[in-house]
């Protein structure tokens, strides 16, 4: 672990050189809560990020490595440089199938506004001691969905999330019946939607989502905002966190 900080470490600090390069106050008329949205769909499918709700682990913890940035007194201004040149440049992978890499990362995953209002959303919140998610719309099963970093795979208009390497919930769930959509959380290759392949979605949800929290879940699931499930799956905190985000083949 402390190898990795330290190797985490050297990354940022170089790529803080190429971000002063640029001059550039990506902070300027930044859009937060766009910025938000714009990680969980296109970065949160490989980081985990605590505010943002996701836990997946193909690339670095961007908690755990900004945090050791912030400890050795790195700023929010340069951690939002570092975060605008990592995307633009990444990580060069050598070899003949690069994207096979599990560190492989595409370079300009967001271009324009969207990347400055990433880089600014994810200066402001990562390594940030004791920061949470945010409550999630929906309810207590609204909340469940938001710490498992669902929305960070699908689409589901009543969560807000915008994720695409899963189906979309709205369509994906007409018609399905509560032990359905259950049994597609818990065993998600049980049967797949069609044009998905199997392996994408964790297959720890039935173990990491309590059966209470997994009542929730199936109801907002299928009644949205009208859902209004008993008990609290805990504030805007990691209550039912588990598995990384809801993957490509949940749901029919």
């Amino acid at each position: 672990m402390k190898a990795l900080k330290t190797k985490l470490l050297t990354i940022a600090a170089g790529t803080a050189a190429v971000a002063a390069i640029s001059g550039c106050d990506l902070q300027e008329n930044a859009d937060i809560e766009n910025g938000r949205q714009a990680f969980t769909a296109q970065c949160g499918t490989c980081h985990q990020l605590t505010e943002a709700a996701t836990t997946a682990t193909v690339g670095p913890d961007l908690d755990a490595s900004f945090a050791a940035a912030r400890d050795v007194g790195m700023d929010s201004d340069t951690i939002e440089g570092v975060v605008e040149a990592q995307i633009q440049f990444p990580r060069t992978v050598s070899g003949p199938n690069p994207e096979a890499d599990p560190t492989y990362m595409p370079a300009d995953l967001v271009e324009g506004e969207d990347l400055r209002d990433v880089a600014y959303y994810v200066a402001q919140v990562a390594g940030v001691p004791g920061i949470e998610p945010p409550n999630a719309p929906g309810g207590p099963g609204g909340q469940v969905f938001a710490n498992n970093g669902c929305g960070s795979c699908h689409i589901f208009t009543p969560a807000g999330s915008q994720g695409v390497v899963g189906p979309n919930l709205d369509e994906a769930l007409q018609g399905q019946t509560p032990a359905e959509v259950a049994q597609s959380i818990v065993d998600p290759d049980a049967e797949l939607s069609p044009g998905f392949d199997g392996g994408i979605m964790p297959a720890n949800y039935g173990d990491s989502i309590s059966p209470e929290d997994l009542e929730l879940l199936v109801d907002f699931l299928l009644n949205g905002d009208a859902s209004s499930g008993g008990g609290s799956s805990g504030g805007g905190g990691g209550s039912s966190g588990g598995g990384s985000s809801g993957g490509g083949n949940s749901s029919k």
